[in-house]
């Protein structure tokens, strides 16, 4: 397909300061839900959800764990430098298995007051660890790529084990304040299984044990993906050409129960999170991929969907590629990165609903929901700022159809 003109400002719109939610509610599922539907809207409370399901529907959340990427060091000067973990280097750039490293790690990452933090220097950090402590070092490696390798002196601790005892709670910017106690659980799903994301899939912040269950006895199915989200999911749009920006990459781990679980399901699927989106969608491309014999690497680039093709497969066909590959290769897990960008003219091939919240102005996250409403994303948004939701992470919910 040719790729469409887009221009940003069309996708912008005027978010006051009071809308943004700046802390969780007290209950989890007591936040509105604006609820789209062959062009209706209606508000409702996310506590309504399993009655908006129907009962054959296959819900798919994205199980990833945010770690407190964020370390804070203080120099002997007293001078204070902040490093955010991006993504992994070394020894493997595979984030389960970094997160076990029991030796040096390497990480990009971004750092607050480089300036002050001189060539050679190792920082220093005392950290309590049960009873007793662990000296963390930081040392780096690289100033113009950012990267900096940790090293700590007790053999017996994981990497992760570092983080989460020493490092703070990645809170988005647009917060604009700093993480407290209580976000070290509520920046995090109840289903959060496997470490990796610095950023929370917020979608999912509105799902508890007792919504859960009530989904369950409604006969709704589920299934996890994984995508560890990256901070790239906050960058905004720059780009005079919306498509030149560049579009952040993301791991996706997903094993092969959950390829067969969704081509049992097609027609039926509704994800929670964009990032559940982007990895379902992610994983047709891949199929393509394959079948066009483009390679066996599951790494979709952000605008291959866009490419010119005379036919395309359906989404079993293209889904069961990929679980014939897995088989073949005696794989459980299937796992790479995507960067994919939808956008306004993309067509799903997967999802048929999404669970999400209200997205920023002008980004990414704003085109992937105008490519779903159209022109009806501006009267969504309209309609939920005069109702009174809250925007963003620690926001309100809606459920939107695929028409």
């Amino acid at each position: 397909m040719q790729i469409p003109a887009i221009d940003l400002n069309s996708y912008e719109y005027t978010l006051p300061e009071e809308k943004i939610a700046k802390f969780p509610l007290a209950k989890r599922d007591a936040s509105k839900l604006l609820h789209y539907k062959d062009g209706q809207i209606s508000h409702l409370n996310f506590s309504n959800i399993p009655d908006l399901l129907p009962a054959d529907t296959l819900l798919v959340y994205n199980d990833t764990k945010v770690i407190p990427a964020r370390l804070i060091f203080q120099r002997e000067t007293g001078a204070r430098i902040e490093i955010f973990l991006l993504q992994p280097i070394s020894p493997t750039s595979v984030i389960p298995e970094i997160m076990l490293a029991k030796h040096p790690v390497i990480w990009e990452t971004m750092i607050g007051n480089s300036k002050k933090w001189k060539d050679g220097e190792i920082l220093k950090g005392l950290i309590p660890y049960k009873e007793s402590s662990i000296t963390l070092f930081a040392k780096l490696i690289n100033r113009e790529t950012r990267q900096v390798e940790f090293s700590w002196d007790n053999e017996e601790v994981a990497f992760v084990d570092v983080v989460e005892a020493s490092g703070e709670v990645p809170l988005p910017p647009y917060l604009n304040r700093k993480p407290v106690e209580e976000d070290k659980s509520r920046y995090q799903t109840v289903y959060s299984e496997k470490e990796g994301a610095v950023a929370a899939p917020t979608a999912g912040l509105h799902f508890t044990p007792e919504i859960f269950e009530r989904l369950k006895t409604k006969g709704i199915k589920e299934a996890q993906v994984t995508l560890h989200v990256s901070a790239g999911t906050f960058q905004p749009i720059k780009a005079s050409q919306v498509t030149d920006h560049p579009m952040h990459s993301e791991q996706i781990h997903v094993d092969r129960k959950t390829i067969e679980t969704i081509i049992s399901n097609l027609g039926k699927i509704v994800t929670v999170g964009t990032t559940s989106v982007r990895t379902l969608e992610s994983l047709y491309w891949y199929g393509v991929k394959l079948l066009e014999g483009k390679g066996e690497e599951l790494r979709i680039e952000k605008l291959f969907p866009y490419e010119e093709r005379e036919n395309l497969p359906s989404a079993q066909k293209s889904y069961e590629a990929i679980l014939i590959y897995m088989k073949e290769k005696g794989l459980q897990t299937i796992m790479g990165t995507t960067e994919i960008f939808i956008f306004p003219g993309y067509e799903f091939k997967i999802v048929k609903g999404l669970i999400t919240n209200f997205h920023q102005p002008g980004s990414t996250l704003i085109l992937l929901i105008a490519s779903i409403l159209g022109e009806d994303w501006r009267r969504v948004y309209r309609d939920a700022l005069a109702n009174d939701y809250r925007f963003l992470s620690y926001g309100d919910s809606s459920l939107l159809w695929i028409e």
